[in-house]
C-alpha cells in the first residue's frame, strides 16, 4: 500500500540544496520528538525536499506523456481503499489527495489537513485546509474526511488498509472545518498512515467507482479497467501552479524487455521496474537515463503454513540458507540493492536491528535442517514470475544448489499477467514481492499481523501480535527500537518468509521528462510523481 504525495506551498523553479534537504531531516526527527514527548503539531503549508537535479530547471506546463507500469488487470480500481499493485497507487495519486503526504525522507507532511495536533497519541485533532474543491466543484469538508476513514472499518468495502483502520476508534466533525481521530490506543505513526494511497480522501457517500471524482492535481478522462487511464489537468488544483502536464496517459505492460521496448521506441515516456539488466542498454541510448531509488522493497521465497513441510520451521531454516546472496546481489541484481536478513525492517530503516546475526548461504547446514524437518525426496514446486523481480533467476540459483542439501526443487514459471490473483499466496511455496511501507508499523501490520489479508506465509504468532501493539504505543523511542528487534528476532526465526534483498527501484525515462525525484517507498516518487513532472521540449 504504498503511498505518497509530495508538495506543498513551495517555490518549485528552485532546487533544493544541502541545507533544505537537512532542514526537512531536522524537522522530521523534531516531529518524533515531540511525539515521544506526547505532544505533536503539524502545521503550516510543508515542505518538499526531493534530489537536487528534480527541481534545478523552472518547470514548463503543457505536453502529455505516456506512462507504463508492470501491473495491470481487470482488477484495476479507482476507489483507493482497494488498490493492490502499482497501477492502481499511480492512479488513487493521479486523482485523489491524502490528510497528508510523504516527503523525500518518509515523514509525514501536510496536504490536506492545515494542522493536525495531539497531546497523547491516541487523540488526533486536524483542520482541514480552506478553499479545496473536488474536480466537480464541492468544496472539502469534514463529512468528506470521516467517511473516506471510516469505511476501511467496514468489511464490505473490502479494503486493503482495514487490519491499520482497525486502529481508529472514532472519526467525528468537530468543528466546521475539524475532524478528530480516536485511536483504540495510541500510535505516534498516524500522520504516516494518512500518508499512505489506501486512506486518500474521496466524496462523502462515494460507492460508484466507475468514474472518479477527486481533490488531485488531475481528473478521470478515461478509465478502462486492464487497457489504460487518462488523467486531464485539474484546472482548480489547490497546489498553485500543478500539475504541469496536460494529460498522463497510464497503461500497464507487465513484461520488463516489453515496457523498456516501448520506452526506447518513444511510445511510452516513463516506465517502472526496469530491471538491473536493462539499465546499461538504456543509460547507453541517447536521449534515456535511468533513476535509482533505494527502497525498503523486497522480493521473498513465500512458505505457507497450511499442515505441509513448508509450514516446518526447521524446513524454513533450511531453505534460508541456500541463498548465496552476495551471488544474488551481483548477478541477479547487478550490484542494486541491500543484503537481506529474512525479515522485513531494511538497513535504511531507523528501527533496523544491526545486531541480529547475519544468515549466511550454508549448503550443509541446510541439509541438517532438511533432515530434522524429514524433508521428504519427492519433488517441491516452487512458483516464481517475472512480477516479483529476480524471483525466476534466485529460484533458479536455488534450484542448482538444492541437490547439495538433499533438496529437488522444480520451478514452474508464471507469467506476469494474472500471477498476483492466481498464484500470490495460492500455493505452498511461492516467490511475492512487496513494495516498501513508510513506517515499520505498517509493513507488519499489513503483512506479519495474525489477521492480516496480505500474512503472505499464513504465519499467526500471539508473542508478535502483543509486541507490534505494545511498540505501535510506546512513546520512548529506545524502547520502542528494542521491541521492534524482538519483532525482528522472532520474523528472522520462523516468518515463514526469506528475504535475501532489499532492492532498489529503477525507473527509466526520456530526458526531455523533467521534475522526476526520489522517494523511498517506490519508484515514480513513491507512486505520486504526476504532479510534478513536467517536458523539456
Amino acid at each position: 500500500m504504498n503511498s505518497d504525495k509530495t508538495v506543498n506551498g513551495v517555490d518549485l523553479s528552485a532546487a533544493p540544496d544541502e541545507n533544505l534537504s537537512q532542514r526537512g531531516a531536522q524537522r522530521r526527527d523534531l516531529l518524533r520528538a515531540m511525539a515521544a514527548s506526547g505532544l505533536l503539531t503539524l502545521t503550516g503549508t510543508g515542505l518538499l525536499s526531493v534530489s537536487g537535479q528534480a527541481f534545478a530547471q523552472t518547470p514548463k506546463r503543457g505536453g502529455k506523456i505516456r506512462v507504463a507500469t508492470q501491473s495491470a488487470s481487470a482488477a484495476d480500481t479507482l476507489d483507493p481503499a482497494k488498490g493492490a499493485l502499482a497501477t492502481d497507487y499511480v492512479r488513487a495519486n493521479m486523482i485523489y489527495n491524502g490528510l497528508t503526504e510523504l516527503d523525500s525522507k518518509l515523514g509525514a507532511q501536510l496536504a490536506l489537513a492545515q494542522s493536525i495536533d495531539t497531546k497523547d497519541a491516541k487523540v488526533w485533532v486536524i483542520k482541514l485546509r480552506s478553499g479545496v474543491q473536488f474536480h466537480d466543484g464541492k468544496p472539502l469538508t469534514p463529512a468528506d474526511v470521516t467517511y473516506s476513514i471510516l469505511r476501511h472499518k467496514d468489511p464490505a468495502t473490502a479494503s486493503k488498509a482495514k487490519t491499520l483502520a482497525d486502529q481508529i476508534k472514532e472519526a467525528k466533525a468537530t468543528g466546521p472545518n475539524e475532524v478528530t481521530i480516536t485511536l483504540e490506543g495510541p500510535n505516534a505513526d498516524l500522520p504516516v498512515i494518512l500518508a499512505t494511497s489506501h486512506f486518500l480522501i474521496i466524496k462523502d457517500g462515494t460507492k460508484d467507482f466507475t468514474t472518479a471524482v477527486g481533490t488531485g492535481p488531475f481528473k478521470v478522462k478515461e478509465f478502462s479497467p486492464g487497457v489504460r487511464t487518462v488523467g486531464v489537468r485539474n484546472e482548480k488544483y489547490w497546489k498553485s501552479g500543478q500539475p504541469y502536464l496536460d494529460e498522463i496517459e497510464l497503461i500497464g505492460i507487465g513484461d520488463e524487455s516489453a515496457r523498456v521496448n516501448a520506452l526506447l521506441s518513444g511510445d511510452v515516456q516513463l516506465i517502472n521496474a526496469v530491471s538491473a539488466r536493462s539499465t546499461e542498454r538504456i543509460k547507453t541510448t541517447p536521449g534515456y537515463t535511468v533513476l535509482e531509488t533505494k527502497t525498503g522493497q523486497y522480493t521473498d521465497l513465500i512458505m505457507r503454513d497450511e499442515g505441509g513441510i513448508t509450514g516446518n520451521t526447521d524446513f524454513r531454516r533450511g531453505m534460508m540458507h541456500l541463498f548465496d546472496r552476495e551471488q544474488i546481489r551481483k548477478t541477479v541484481f547487478r550490484g542494486f540493492g541491500a543484503i537481506g536478513n529474512d525479515q522485513p525492517i531494511d538497513p535504511s530503516n531507523k528501527y533496523y536491528m544491526a545486531g541480529l546475526p547475519q544468515r549466511t548461504y550454508d549448503p550443509e547446514k541446510a541439509a541438517w535442517y532438511f533432515k530434522k524437518a524429514n524433508l521428504p525426496t519427492a519433488p517441491l514446486q516452487v512458483y516464481a514470475t517475472p512480477a516479483a523481480e529476480g524471483s525466476v533467476e534466485m529460484a533458479m540459483m536455488l534450484q542448482q544448489i538444492g541437490p547439495k542439501a538433499g533438496l529437488n526443487l522444480q520451478i514452474t514459471r508464471v507469467p506476469a499477467d494474472g500471477y498476483w490473483s492466481n498464484h500470490w499466496m495460492k500455493h505452498p511455496l511461492t516467490f511475492g514481492s512487496v513494495n516498501a511501507r513508510p513506517s515499520a508499523d505498517v509493513l507488519l501490520t499489513q503483512f506479519f499481523r495474525s489477521d492480516a489479508p496480505w500474512n503472505e506465509a499464513n504465519w499467526k504468532n500471539p508473542k508478535f501480535d502483543q509486541l507490534l501493539l505494545a511498540a505501535r504505543g510506546e512513546p520512548d523511542d529506545a524502547k520502542r527500537k528494542a521491541l521492534y528487534g524482538d519483532i525482528q528476532t522472532l520474523i528472522h526465526q520462523d516468518g515463514g518468509i526469506g528475504i535475501p534483498m532489499f532492492l532498489s527501484s529503477l525507473d527509466a525515462h526520456t530526458t526531455k521528462l523533467k521534475g522526476l525525484g526520489s522517494i523511498p517507498l517506490a519508484g515514480l516518487m513513491g507512486f505520486a510523481f504526476a504532479e510534478h513532472v513536467w517536458l523539456d521540449a
